[in-house]
């Protein structure tokens, strides 16, 4: 029993090492699209009624028990070889596969190309740690294997298979609490923390003081005021989408037409937006009113193309003939908020 558990754990190896391969950007795009390839209208049926992120929930959740089992089972004495081929031969057959296949769909056209990344990842993070603990618990396998007089493990040799274990914990949780929140959760996650570094730009700008001998004081400081002036509703963006776009809107940015799209299109625009502003700035530093005024009219097209796209609720669609839809309390602040923007934007219009 011994030597078998010594070859199922090698064969384990081997199957992370090909999963992890799997989940590769690039091989998991090959492999969506040959399964949509060969999809018949079955598998279609059972695959639009297959809930991805539940599956991926519930199978690092498992991965996470059958570690917890593995690992006290490879510390105690005696080391019982049928025991780990029990939850070796579990985890093979069935967790792991379910992870697998649960990442596999998790796909860029229905979940974002952005949430397809970070799922991956993450997943692969999972199988690189579960791979250590795997590798350890090899290792004892074949001393215990070698060894005729058996010997308790020391307080060290059972701490390395606990960190390890500790650390598949960790990933697997991870992975629980991204598919916990879902895309929209993911999205809104990411907008605060692009908000955050926004604020942050825009604290230094105000604490940023030119020095009142520099030939080109008075320049400068026109230039902090107008850039402050510009800046403030390009931060009132962000809180304005978690709340109203992001919070609380659940599945609908994926039910509806164009929904994913234009999830994309706000990652991609005011995902910008922080470095823009830190390019503008530092142009400001340098008394480059012109780079800095570039910049700047780059930040303005992304924050209005995304306020733009946003304007009506997910699920309402622009009325016929030029007619403005009704909306909800975020259309009349866009409405609004454009107007602002056409405004301050005027000082940099002839720059």
């Amino acid at each position: 029993m011994a030597t078998q558990l010594t070859t199922l754990l090698a064969t384990t190896l081997t199957l992370l090492n090909q999963f992890q391969e799997t989940l590769t950007p690039t091989s998991a795009s090959a492999t969506q699209s040959q399964a949509k390839a060969n999809t018949t209208t079955e598998t279609e049926k059972a695959n639009q009624d297959a809930k991805p992120l539940a599956l991926l929930s519930a199978s690092s959740s498992a991965l996470k028990a059958q570690v917890t089992k593995l690992s006290l089972l490879s510390i105690t004495t005696p080391f019982t070889p049928s025991a780990i081929t029990t939850v070796l031969r579990a985890v093979n057959e069935s967790v792991l596969p379910s992870l697998i296949t649960a990442s596999l769909l998790v796909t860029p056209a229905e979940y974002t190309k952005a949430f397809h990344l970070e799922i991956l990842t993450l997943s692969r993070t999972v199988l690189a740690e579960f791979a250590a603990v795997v590798g350890i618990v090899k290792d004892i396998a074949e001393k215990d294997l070698s060894e005729k007089d058996k010997k308790d493990m020391s307080k060290a040799e059972k701490d390395v298979v606990t960190v390890a274990a500790g650390r598949v914990w960790d990933a697997c949780d991870v992975v629980t609490n991204t598919a916990g929140k879902g895309v929209v959760g993911f999205v809104m996650h990411r907008v605060e923390q692009w908000r955050d570094l926004i604020r942050d730009a825009v604290e230094e700008i105000e604490e940023w003081d030119p020095e009142e001998g520099d030939d080109f004081f008075d320049d400068l400081m026109g230039g902090k005021k107008s850039t402050l002036r510009f800046l403030k509703p390009i931060s009132q963006i962000y809180p304005a989408v978690i709340n109203n776009r992001l919070k609380n809107a659940g599945e609908i940015p994926l039910s509806v037409k164009g929904g994913v799209a234009k999830l994309e299109a706000l990652m991609l625009k005011l995902g910008r937006v922080p470095d823009l502003v830190d390019e503008a700035a530092g142009a400001l530093y340098e008394d480059d009113a012109e780079r800095s005024v570039e910049f700047l009219k780059d930040i303005r097209r992304n924050a209005t193309e995304t306020v733009t796209s946003l304007e009506l609720p997910w699920d309402e669609k622009k009325e016929a003939n030029g007619v403005q839809a009704a909306g909800d309390k975020f259309t009349v602040w866009s409405r609004t908020w454009l107007k602002v923007m056409e405004e301050v934007g005027k000082s940099i219009e002839t720059a």
